[in-house]
């Protein structure tokens, strides 16, 4: 099969999008051929839009934006779906990959639905959704074996979404949190990323909690 890996991440480097790619092309790179796409440098060509019309798999990962998803990623969509309507060749199933920064994967729910009504209009299968919780933690967590501690979650479910993509099926999309406390990610973010990000720049804790 022909696959497109499109990162929607507004991010040029080391973004969770680019993470979960990274974790899903190897289970599916083996008899396939896989075309990446970035949105964040330059807009596609024409020629682009056309090869992803020629696909048989879309794999699409973005961060939530807003509860929905980014605005350049937005404008490809939709210039995407008239190309769809007017070049598409034989059957194109979609799956998405979404992290937010909130600790409840469920909090990607509306986004998924957006690319689900996307595909409606298409004309294309929507395969599955996966939606990652904590996705900022995913940058700390390199070391740590897909599959295994926080990652116990994401690696059980790539797999799952790998096989699908493999016999190109229709399963029920998934959104979790990682295997941590919340807790300890509150506790963690606020020490380790908040006040390391507010020192780093001039501010002090005060100056974060401060209201206008």
């Amino acid at each position: 099969m022909k696959i497109a890996l499109i990162n929607g991440s507004p991010k040029v480097k080391k973004s969770n999008s680019a993470i979960m790619l990274g974790i899903l092309e190897p289970l599916i790179r083996t008899g396939h051929e896989i075309t990446p796409y970035h949105l964040n440098k330059k807009p596609l060509t024409p020629e682009q839009y056309r090869e992803l019309c020629r696909m048989d798999v879309l794999v699409i990962a973005f961060p939530l934006y807003v509860d929905g998803i980014p605005s350049h990623l937005f404008r490809m969509l939709v210039a995407l779906e008239e190309y769809m309507k007017a070049e598409r060749e034989g059957d194109i199933y979609v799956y998405a990959l979404i992290n937010n920064g909130f600790f409840e994967g469920q909090q990607n729910h509306i986004a998924l639905e957006i690319i689900q009504n996307w595909c409606s209009r298409c004309g294309l299968h929507f395969g599955q959704g996966l939606g990652q919780g904590a996705g900022e933690m995913m940058g700390f967590l390199e070391k740590v074996p897909v599959g295994r501690g926080p990652l116990k979650n994401l690696g059980h479910a790539m797999q799952g979404l790998a096989g699908n993509i493999h016999s190109r099926s229709v399963d029920e999309s998934m959104l979790f949190s990682p295997n941590f406390p919340r807790f300890a990610w509150k506790f963690t973010a606020t020490h380790s990323f908040w006040n390391a990000t507010a020192k780093k720049n001039g501010l002090k804790k005060k100056d974060i909690l401060r209201r206008l």
